[in-house]
């Protein structure tokens, strides 16, 4: 067998024999490129987009293609980074990895977006090499030199100013991440994002035998702190139970944020947050205590000190079967959590958490994601 150039297969094209134009349940779409690659090297993929309707990502333009443009997994990335954004109000940044957030970041106080940028990468420094990072603000010269110090497969905004553009294209000064892609993006706050929203789009779904499931994509009923509902339980056998510690301003603010950042993690899905700053995101585990234990352990390698635990809230993206995971979270200092609620044993995490002066709050929706 004749060798190959490994390294070479990451930057090389690989085109397939797609059509200029698709039809999916009635609505024609058409090419916007073939990509480098789909989610491995010796995949094809080619990126269409519906000729109607107000485009987000398939209206991105490519600023700057690095090596040979996009991969689907770039895209998909950005898609995730984007479902996150879209909630946030403030100046944020998502940073992705595998189409998981490993860090989330939002303004504080006066926190430039330098700043929201590089607490977004730090919450997990080790796993931010080789990222897609977006943000929901236009990037600014100083966030583009910080972006530029690492590693980052492609960053994607609203919009780059002339500086932040120099640097992009500044090989010669960033050499070790000259192959940046920069993609703008149009304005995030057409796309849906509450129940009352509605959408026409369908997910697809393609199984290896070309069945589909059609599935309506997630929409939130949460659009504010106030439709987070103080956790209680009315149990058959022991009454009622409410949550004795409502959660303060602070706790309020960042458990609405990691609720939202949870909608874009894999099932089951954890996220440890704090000051508008995600800790630590536990993902993709077959129990909740499970991701729970993940983010947990996370938190406490990359963040040096149990002091940085102190305070944090939880969000979980399903109830909590059992009351260990809420014991996994409150003896390492998490001081509130946000969770659908709807367990049979919804009393006993209530239970544990009265016990511990936890806060709790129900979304009173699940946000599972099995992407």
């Amino acid at each position: 067998m004749a060798q190959q150039d490994l390294k070479a297969m990451y930057r090389t094209q690989k085109l397939g024999n797609f059509p200029e134009a698709i039809e999916i349940l009635g609505r024609k779409y058409e090419k916007v490129e073939d990509l480098r690659y789909g989610t491995n090297p010796h995949q094809p993929a080619a990126f269409y987009r519906p000729v109607d309707g107000r485009l987000v990502l398939g209206a991105y333009q490519m600023l700057k293609t690095g090596k040979a443009g996009l991969s689907q997994t770039n895209l998909e990335d950005i898609h995730h980074a984007v479902g996150i954004l879209k909630f946030l109000q403030r100046p944020a940044c998502a940073v992705m990895k595998h189409c998981n957030p490993s860090g989330v970041a939002m303004q504080v106080g006066t926190h430039d977006l330098k700043t929201v940028y590089e607490r977004a990468r730090d919450a997990d420094a080790q796993a931010a090499f080789g990222s897609v990072v977006a943000f929901n603000r236009e990037v600014d010269g100083a966030t583009a030199d910080a972006i530029m110090q690492t590693i980052v497969e492609g960053v994607a905004a609203p919009g780059f100013s002339a500086e932040a553009l120099a640097n992009f294209n500044a090989g010669d000064r960033y050499k070790r991440n000259k192959e940046i892609r920069v993609v703008k993006l149009p304005d995030l706050s057409v796309l849906p994002k509450y129940l009352d929203d509605g959408t026409d789009v369908r997910e697809i779904k393609v199984f290896d035998d070309g069945s589909v499931v059609l599935a309506v994509p997630y929409l939130s009923r949460v659009k504010s702190v106030a439709d987070l509902a103080p956790a209680y339980s009315d149990d058959s056998k022991r009454g009622r139970i409410d949550i004795a510690r409502k959660p303060d301003a602070r706790e309020l603010d960042d458990l609405l944020f990691a609720w939202y950042v949870n909608i874009h993690v894999r099932s089951n899905g954890v996220v440890i947050a704090k000051n508008g700053q995600t800790l630590a995101v536990g993902t993709g585990e077959q129990d909740r205590v499970g991701a729970v234990e993940q983010a947990i352990h996370k938190a406490q390698k990359k963040y040096k000190g149990a002091e940085t635990m102190q305070g944090a809230v939880m969000s979980s993206d399903g109830f909590f079967p059992f009351r260990d995971a809420v014991e996994a979270a409150t003896k390492h200092g998490v001081s509130a959590i946000v969770q659908p609620g709807g367990s049979v044993n919804d009393y006993d995490a209530i239970l544990s958490c009265n016990e511990s002066k936890t806060a709790m709050v129900f979304s009173m929706e699940r946000c599972f994601s099995h992407h």
